[in-house]
């Protein structure tokens, strides 16, 4: 086997796949200590530590700290949004019973992971670029809606209301009430989503709100 060959293939793994592996540990990493400690107890020293690896390996995937914490959080959205999309295209029925499924699961992901939930919470001012990707995310939310919505009976808006502005404003009440939520968790995945999915379902049809 030539030099080459040997750096390519160590161990019968790829430099490919030990870079792979090493990023998955940083990033599990960085995802524990900000969900069990903060944000303010991410370091590039203790997320190398706790990953058991040298810091020259962390600047291989990172170029600083912030670039590490934004990965977490974009991995940590990719999942939620994730799992707004299967859960929703997997339940049977129409946009309620689909907005309701989606939304258990969603909140039930955030409830039963520590590290997400004080994710969630966190305030994301004093990092560079994480306010802008959390509204970048409303709108994604939004388009998802849009996208997944428009063929399943029920998304009708009342005539006069563009779908889009619809989606846009349902993500961004949703989200409030599950910020809400996360503060102090008064109410259960299940009571929270069946709140949530009453008030689109009255603001997208124009339906009262029953008071039971």
């Amino acid at each position: 086997m030539v030099r080459g060959q040997a750096v390519r293939d160590y161990g019968g793994v790829s430099a490919d796949d030990r870079r792979a592996e090493r990023r998955r540990k940083l990033l599990d990493a960085g995802r524990h200590a900000w969900g069990r400690a903060g944000l303010g107890e991410v370091t590039v020293r203790g997320v190398c530590a706790a990953a058991g690896l040298q810091p020259r390996y962390f600047y291989e995937q990172f170029a600083n700290r912030d670039a590490l914490i934004v990965a977490v959080a974009d991995e940590v959205r990719d999942k939620l949004f994730t799992t707004l999309v299967d859960s929703s295209r997997s339940a049977d029925g129409g946009l309620e019973d689909k907005l309701r499924a989606a939304l258990t699961a969603f909140l039930c992901v955030i409830a039963d992971d520590p590290d997400i939930h004080h994710i969630m919470r966190t305030d994301l001012a004093g990092v560079p670029g994480l306010e802008t990707r959390r509204v970048d995310s409303l709108n994604m939310v939004a388009e998802l809606i849009v996208r997944y919505g428009s063929d399943v009976p029920g998304f009708d808006p009342r005539p006069g209301i563009d779908r889009r502005q619809v989606a846009r404003f349902v993500a961004g009440g949703v989200n409030h009430l599950i910020d809400n939520w996360l503060a102090d968790q008064d109410e259960t995945p299940l009571e929270l989503a069946e709140q949530c999915t009453r008030l689109c379902m009255t603001f997208g049809q124009g339906h009262e709100v029953s008071s039971d």
